[in-house]
């Protein structure tokens, strides 16, 4: 008995299969396409994600030579991008990443509600309530005419079964539902006049059985009708799912991600949100914006062809650290916390127009400081102290970047070497056949790898965090020098 876990993220969709005591047969991936236009949108086509969640699937079930009725439940995790079911929009996916919604995020920022206060007292664009305004004010017909309107992984379990459902971790994060407070806030939603759009589906937890493949969801994804498809999470909850546990989790991904426990409501951190990732535990969130995404941005500017894996062991391997000059504040994206500004941006000191390989090792290594040190930031603004910390997302995968946070931390760094976002999704698949998500989580548990802090390393991290702080401050000084 095999079950699968996969995995969308900004730009692929994972898929792996798992024995249902935790071990890794087989991992692979496919990729999608972003489609950006202006104004800050960008999607995805839900068709070609589909696609290649199938086909992902469907080699990894081959590499771990698994007949289709080997495989007996199934979850899915995604990114928190917005699937609009409805005739003419297009393209269908509104990505997690789309800034169309700020005016509306600032204007639902205004209203004393605890569906705001949750959102650390100034709602993200990037969440779905502010999209919700948008598209009812901007595409009133497409409002409409929706027969659906879900959350990314909602709507790959929904293409799945044929069964309609919210998970209670996407509903809890990104939706006006107060799970502690009855449900959907129908106050706030009749305040923005958007209580009309379609979510009469159950919520389920973690791991809740949906219900089995549909004949057409089986026929799609190689698989039969026996498989159970559980409900999954938003990918960065995976990840803090998958993590060691007993310890906060960085998920370092797309973006930088720090999930504590037990934290109340404050500025700029979103949560705490009851239940989102195990029953009986809220869980709250601080986080960095397009991080990976920068370290992306800077290998495409290469001249020649490079690989995330290339660049960092040529870095790993120098004696001397590249980038003497190169300061970087890495808010390219905006910033979640300690700022809340969606319209913050980033700050390149000392660059020069050198593109050779050696200064884009250089601005790849103080891009990925930059980030570092802006972790340590929310990490501080959320009031932790770790002395420990879970490592997940494809920035753990790289031996450098674990030593640099811990370096740029002071925490012990620990990270189960197989992938620990994959991990969660398995270990909500796996619940409803292994006694619920805790006892799942036990049987999926690994000894981790611990990086500790280093001694020169923490002292080259803290020169360049003072840097890091003077440089926030002559941000905002110019800001406020430039302003009409």
């Amino acid at each position: 008995m095999l079950i699968a876990a996969v995995d969308v993220g900004s730009a692929r969709a994972r898929a792996g299969v798992f024995t249902l005591d935790g071990q890794l047969v087989a991992r692979t991936s496919r990729g999608f396409a972003t489609l950006t236009m202006g104004g800050g949108q960008a999607g995805f086509a839900f068709a070609e994600i589909w696609q290649a969640t199938a086909d992902a699937l469907a080699e990894a079930r081959a590499m771990a030579g698994a007949p289709p009725e080997a495989i007996r439940a199934l979850a899915f995790d995604a990114t928190c991008s917005l699937v609009v079911d409805a005739p003419g929009f297009a393209p269908d996916v509104i990505a997690w990443h789309d800034h169309r919604a700020v005016a509306e995020a600032a204007a639902l920022s205004a209203i004393p509600h605890q569906v705001v206060a949750r959102a650390g007292g100034a709602v993200s664009p990037e969440m779905q309530t502010p999209k919700l305004i948008w598209l009812k004010r901007h595409r009133p017909d497409v409002w409409a005419s929706l027969r659906g309107i879900r959350d990314l992984g909602d709507h790959l379990a929904f293409r799945a079964t044929g069964i309609a459902s919210r998970a209670h971790c996407a509903a809890a994060a990104k939706w006006p539902w107060l799970p502690d407070q009855g449900g959907w806030a129908s106050d706030l939603l009749a305040e923005l006049d958007i209580a009309d759009f379609p979510h009469s589906e159950p919520v389920l937890p973690t791991g809740a059985a949906i219900g089995p493949l549909s004949a057409q969801g089986a026929a799609e994804l190689g698989l039969t009708r026996d498989c159970i498809v559980a409900a999954g999470l938003i990918d960065a909850f995976a990840g803090a799912l998958g993590a060691a546990p007993d310890m906060p989790a960085l998920i370092a991904g797309t973006s930088n991600c720090v999930m504590a426990r037990d934290l109340p409501v404050a500025p700029a951190l979103w949560g705490p949100y009851p239940g989102a990732i195990l029953p009986d535990e809220a869980v709250t969130e601080g986080g960095q914006s397009a991080t990976g995404a920068l370290l992306e941005w800077v290998r495409l500017q290469y001249p020649q062809p490079q690989s995330h894996d290339q660049i960092t062991q040529r870095i790993a391997a120098m004696t001397v650290e590249p980038g003497a000059g190169l300061q970087i504040l890495p808010d390219f994206k905006g910033n979640r916390a300690p700022f809340a500004d969606p319209l913050m941006r980033g700050v390149i000191h000392g660059q020069s127009l050198d593109r050779g390989q050696d200064a884009m090792d250089a601005l790849y290594w103080r891009s990925a400081v930059g980030i570092a040190l802006g972790t340590r930031q929310v990490i501080d603004h959320m009031g932790l102290a770790p002395t420990r910390l879970a490592m997940a997302g494809g920035q753990a995968r790289t031996a450098l970047l674990r030593q640099l946070y811990a370096d740029a931390t002071g925490a012990e760094i620990h990270w189960q070497p197989e992938d620990a976002v994959l991990r969660g999704t398995a270990i909500a698949a796996a619940a409803p056949l292994a006694g619920g998500v805790r006892a799942a989580r036990d049987r999926f548990a690994r000894p981790a790898v611990v990086t500790l802090p280093d001694a020169q390393g923490r002292a080259r991290r803290a020169r360049d965090w003072a840097v890091f702080l003077r440089m926030q401050q002559q941000r905002d000084e110019i800001l406020n020098m430039t302003k009409d």
